[in-house]
């Protein structure tokens, strides 16, 4: 049955007349009595439509920081994590942007890394370009800006770098977003490099592609190639396949460096100074 949130909030009546308490209209003005009872009704009721709208409100309040606590230490996450391996799509969805939101907070995110291997199975399961996964690359991106919880994500890099074959802008941009939080750390030099990488990985480095999705790719590759400078021991007693990030990019030096000369002609500063990174790098090779 369907459960409106005027009910949830207010207290629902057998009388036709309306509850008396005034319902906060703003997400942000929500007490934490009323999120108890949005929490509840979540964990409890079973409606999708009911579900979706008390998600949204759980999103929107979760937006703003003095809710973070409170929906942790009323157990918000697991109620709202549980939600992750719903059919409903709408849901998926709903689920994925409220965690996004609550994973603005360090302690939140303890919590969330529970719920990694279900974050990813959705992102990897939807359809191409869907909502569903970019609220789910959305969230990873905040989960990976710290060294945290890189180690939990190292085995989905394949599938990262895999999804940029067909993936549209804004996919490419969230992908890039996450590997570049995750090539800035060196420990995950080696789960990259030894990464399976399809070969449109290399097709971002033109001229002719969008300026963020350059952007990126250019610090990714200029991140990993001054971590693999730095470990010139391990890199010589690794054996890299040919199919790997390491091989399609970095194996055949005159290669790179001519797809990334003609980029130092672009009048773009940032552009020029990543390029100038990579390059100098990867001389070092």
């Amino acid at each position: 049955m369907f459960v409106s949130l005027t009910c949830i909030l207010g207290g629902c009546s057998m009388s036709a007349e309306p509850p008396t308490e005034n319902i906060p209209k703003s997400a942000g003005d929500l007490e934490p009595h009323h999120l108890k009872s949005l929490l509840q009704i979540l964990s409890t009721n079973s409606d999708s439509s009911a579900q979706e709208q008390i998600l949204t409100t759980l999103c929107n309040a979760a937006a703003f920081s003095v809710n973070h606590d409170i929906i942790r230490n009323l157990d918000g996450i697991r109620i709202i994590g549980a939600l992750l391996s719903h059919t409903d799509t709408k849901i998926k969805a709903g689920t994925l942007n409220a965690l996004n939101n609550l994973s603005m907070n360090l302690q939140n995110q303890e919590q969330i890394q529970a719920f990694i291997n279900e974050i990813f199975k959705d992102i990897l399961e939807s359809e191409l370009n869907s909502e569903v996964q970019l609220a789910g690359l959305r969230l990873v991106i905040n989960m990976s800006v710290t060294n945290n919880y890189h180690e939990k994500m190292a085995d989905y890099i394949p599938n990262l770098l895999n999804l940029m074959d067909g993936g549209d802008t804004t996919t490419k941009i969230y992908l890039l977003k996450v590997l570049v939080n995750l090539s800035a750390n060196p420990l995950m030099t080696s789960s990259l490099l030894t990464s399976k990488a399809p070969s449109a990985v290399t097709f971002l480095f033109d001229s002719s592609i969008n300026r963020d999705i350059l952007i990126r790719a250019l610090t990714f590759a200029a991140n990993v190639s001054e971590n693999l400078g730095r470990q010139q021991q391990w890199n010589r007693n690794c054996n890299y396949k040919e199919d790997s990030l390491y091989a399609l990019l970095f194996k055949d030096q005159a290669s790179l460096q001519s797809n990334l000369a003609p980029l130092l002609l672009i009048p773009d500063l940032e552009i020029k100074q990543q390029v100038s990174r990579c390059l100098r790098s990867s001389e070092r090779l």
